[in-house]
């Protein structure tokens, strides 16, 4: 037996639960037989619940004055770990049984030899005279009318405790399991416990005494002396006055009890955020209460932090909190107390997880998350304090979850190049779109300010287009799966296949400069080599002389540093995933266009090949890429420095006019101590 016991409870505590668990359900069954048959309440009107310890004869008794047993239910439900139908469980378990079906073979009365080694069950029904039920859980059961107790109705479980469970008959021990686990059943729980006091008692002297130690006195008058004794007192102490706060009606709770019970359940100093308090009625009936912390737990992304934050009672029965999948992952800062009507009390906790209510909750709570959320969207001030606190966990949903995904996308917040301090939704971004615009544009990088200035911008901005900046690391993962909100496509403006708007005579003149500017097109490739996969004219920069871009479908510069900056990153992994880079040139700007001039004129030596390395390298940096060799870019940099300060000449190193037309050459050795002259 103890092997089928310990498959189904890893915890030996949850004996008490089990055990008020059945007491509880006794009670309900004599409470609803009541109700078309009054006299059944006859034999005893109060109905209650009483754990006795006993630390003389080292027993724990839990007696109830529910519906009690005949002697024909005593045998059916108690009997061995064969009749009460725990092996036909396992068997049916093997041949693919229902997991559900576990609360109707016995398991949670056999809860008891986790900590006992014997157990006796005295019981008494309305229906027939007391028994008594007594196993060693052994093979064998013993019933016997018994009158030892003389119960009026109900059940009185003794458990001979084992030697190393005497714990259980503290009454310390006893209080904190019943407030964890019980404390929100409906009838009244009581600890009786026997304490032994000194009384003074009277008690009349001996007839007959020794002559030489007291003198003898007047037999009609015996004197009475007092003496001192020890008495037994009981006293009983009811454990769960509390109601259980999410049984009462909504409307009858103030903010200051949600607050007093949200602090003291959750250990929480601060007041909640946001509270939605709800019932779900139909086949699958429950209760929940569901908080929103002011302020983020330092733990909440640790791997190995507990699962969720959700209690889980059944029929106000504790149960568990850390059910891993009664809520979304991404929403485990979440606090709450849930409560079913519906799921068997001693069902094993790994296969709780997977049964068809707790799917059920899941999509409930979820759903009331995401409502509760948006109701707090309405008071932006506290939506913001929300949002800095929890704005990941909605990106991590939107990443993970494809069937909430274009809900969350709703509750998204991001500053713009248009929006000053404040940040927008995509609801008020695609209102404020430019009749013309046809995508939502964004950018990712590693600060606002890299953002907001970088080159990738410039055409969107003189074009008036507004661009959602986004520097949390998580903002890259949720994207790539969100890829487009209310039919219109979220286009990174640092990747590939950025498509503008162009005019009749913008696309004529962007014609023409691609003839005009193949040859140096070509000339670039050839330099660079395999470090960029072509280059291309850009119609995104105005200012800048070039950008990199990476492909459509493969990293982002600011992703790409997200994925090498991880500790445990294989390198060649990141090696592969690494997208290649496409050189966008700017046709317009004087460094462009004077290199093509240069190269017109057949000019093809160390000048055009150090001032192509110089634009990349630059172009790296600008575009959120790391350098490969910071030192030569450090070389090259010396080299301008030295040539400025030779010349005296601070024109020559401006690199935004024509004056400036040959770079000092690097890669030829026997010219690395001189300079090429300057037109």
């Amino acid at each position: 037996m103890s092997l089928i016991i310990n498959t189904f409870y890893s915890n030996k505590e949850i004996f008490l639960r089990e055990l008020i668990s059945n007491a509880s359900d006794a009670l309900d069954k004599i409470r609803f037989k009541s109700l078309t048959d009054p006299s059944q309440l006859e034999s005893e009107k109060q109905l209650k619940i009483q754990i006795i310890p006993d630390s003389e004869n080292k027993t724990l008794t839990i007696a109830d004055t529910g519906i009690g047993m005949t002697k024909d239910e005593l045998i059916n439900n108690l009997g061995t770990i064969a009749r009460s139908g725990t092996k036909n469980f396992v068997e049916a378990m093997a041949a693919g049984g229902d997991i559900s079906l576990i609360g109707q073979f016995g398991v949670g009365f056999y809860s008891a030899y986790l900590v006992a080694n014997r157990v006796e069950v005295y019981t008494k029904s309305n229906d027939d005279v007391q028994y008594k039920w007594s196993s060693e859980a052994g093979s064998s059961f013993i019933v016997t009318e018994d009158n030892t107790y003389n119960i009026t109705r109900g059940t009185r479980i003794v458990l001979y405790l084992k030697k190393d469970q005497y714990e259980y008959l503290e009454p310390k021990r006893i209080k904190e399991l019943v407030k964890k686990h019980s404390e929100f059943i409906s009838y009244p729980i009581e600890l009786v416990t026997t304490t032994y006091v000194e009384e003074e008692v009277e008690e009349e002297e001996a007839e007959k005494e020794k002559e030489e130690d007291v003198a003898v006195e007047d037999e009609a008058e015996k004197e009475k002396k007092k003496k001192k004794q020890k008495v037994a007192k009981t006293n009983e102490e009811t454990l769960n006055n509390t109601r259980p706060i999410w049984t009462r009606d909504p409307k009858e709770i103030t903010n200051d009890e949600y607050a007093a019970f949200y602090k003291a359940t959750f250990n929480d100093w601060q007041d909640h955020l946001a509270v939605t308090h709800y019932s779900v009625d139909g086949s699958l009936p429950f209760k929940a209460i569901l908080f929103v912390p002011k302020s983020a737990p330092l733990d909440m992304f640790e791997t190995k932090k507990k699962m969720n934050n959700i209690k889980l009672y059944v029929r106000r029965v504790f149960i568990m909190e850390d059910c891993k999948d009664i809520i979304p992952e991404y929403f485990g800062f979440i606090k709450g107390i849930v409560d079913s009507e519906e799921l068997p009390l001693n069902i094993s906790r790994e296969n709780l997880q997977h049964t068809k209510l707790i799917r059920s909750i899941n999509r409930s709570l979820t759903k009331k998350c995401i409502e509760l959320f948006n109701d707090l969207a309405e008071n932006k001030e506290e939506y913001a304090k929300f949002y800095e606190n929890f704005g990941k966990n909605i990106k991590l949903g939107i990443h993970e979850d494809a069937t909430n995904r274009e809900k969350l996308a709703e509750l998204l917040r991001y500053p713009s190049t248009r929006s000053g301090n404040e940040m927008i939704s995509l609801k008020d971004y695609v209102a404020n779109m430019k009749p013309e615009q046809k995508y939502i544009y964004y950018i990712t990088g590693e600060s606002r300010e890299a953002v907001e200035n970088s080159p990738f911008l410039e055409a969107l901005k003189k074009k008036g287009y507004e661009v959602l900046l986004m520097t949390d690391p998580m903002d890259e993962y949720a994207v790539t799966q969100l890829k487009e909100y209310k039919d219109k496509k979220l286009v990174n403006c640092t990747k590939e296949g950025l498509e503008l708007e162009l005019t009749e005579e913008e696309k004529k003149a962007k014609e023409e400069e691609k003839v005009q500017f193949a040859d140096l097109c070509s000339k670039i490739k050839e330099i660079l080599g395999d470090k960029v996969e072509k280059v291309v004219l850009s119609d995104r920069v105005v200012s800048s002389p070039c950008v990199l871009v990476t492909s459509e479908f493969g990293w982002s510069a600011n992703m790409e540093r997200i994925m090498r900056s991880q500790p445990l990153q294989s390198s060649p992994m990141a090696g592969m995933l690494s997208s290649k880079k496409i050189l966008e040139v700017n046709p317009k700007h004087p460094i462009m266009q004077s290199l093509r001039k240069r190269l017109a004129d057949g000019e093809s030596g160390n000048t055009i090949k150090d001032t192509v390395w110089l634009l990349f390298d630059i172009a790296l940096i600008s575009s959120g890429f790391s350098l490969n060799d910071p030192t030569v870019f450090a070389n090259r940099i010396h080299k301008i420095i030295g040539f400025v300060i030779n010349t005296g000449d601070e024109a020559a190193a401006d690199t935004t006019t024509e004056s400036t037309e040959e770079l000092p050459p690097l890669d030829d050795a026997e010219a690395a101590g001189g300079m090429e002259e300057v037109d």
